[in-house]
């Protein structure tokens, strides 16, 4: 736990620096694929120190997020057999059962599992890499990717955008439940539609 906290201390140092933007572009793109720390926190930290750029901030993490997405892809899909057996080790709560189980769902659910992780809490590097091993139809992997990270992040930048300092305090204490409800809700929208 001190070095996830040391790590994020380093990640939120970069707000204070002239290259709070180029970083955060980096760190999306890691931690989509193999990096602990959520891009939203220096995010945060960016559009709290500079509102009027958060639209800005955004679209980096996004596009930094959803290149990653692609890399976590390729491994998956080209390395599997060389770090599989490391990601079941150093990935906590993940078993081949379990993994193998996420693979079926993804036979029919492909785009909504990898849009559920690119805007919920849930680890996005996971299903980026699954994606691959389970070689999900990449298009609709990019599009998933794209159109969940972006709402994400975009989410994210508006509250600072419109409230400022506010933001944070309630980004830190509800955002998780927000985007699942928000995620529920889709679904359940969803599945009135193609009943109807």
């Amino acid at each position: 736990m001190k070095i996830f906290r040391h790590l994020y201390d380093w990640v939120l140092s970069w707000a204070e620096t002239p290259y709070g933007a180029p970083v955060l572009g980096v760190l999306a793109f890691a931690e989509a694929s193999f990096f602990p720390v959520p891009p939203d926190v220096l995010l945060m930290a960016l559009a709290l120190a500079m509102p009027w750029k958060s639209y800005r901030f955004a679209l980096i993490a996004s596009i930094g997020s959803v290149a990653g997405g692609a890399l976590g892809y390729l491994i998956g899909w080209g390395l599997w057999d060389m770090v599989g057996s490391y990601f079941y080790q150093y990935v906590p709560g993940v078993s081949v059962a379990g993994f193998e189980q996420v693979g079926g769902l993804f036979e029919h659910y492909g785009f909504w599992i990898i849009f559920a992780a690119g805007f919920t809490p849930i680890p996005y590097k996971i299903f980026t890499i699954a994606a691959g091993v389970f070689s999900l139809n990449f298009p609709v992997f990019m599009l998933a990717s794209l159109i969940g990270r972006g709402l994400r992040f975009y989410l994210v930048a508006a509250m600072f955008y419109y409230y400022g300092k506010p933001a944070r305090k309630l980004i830190e204490k509800y955002f998780n439940l927000l985007s699942i409800l928000l995620l529920i809700i889709l679904i359940g929208g969803i599945l009135l539609f193609n009943r109807a």
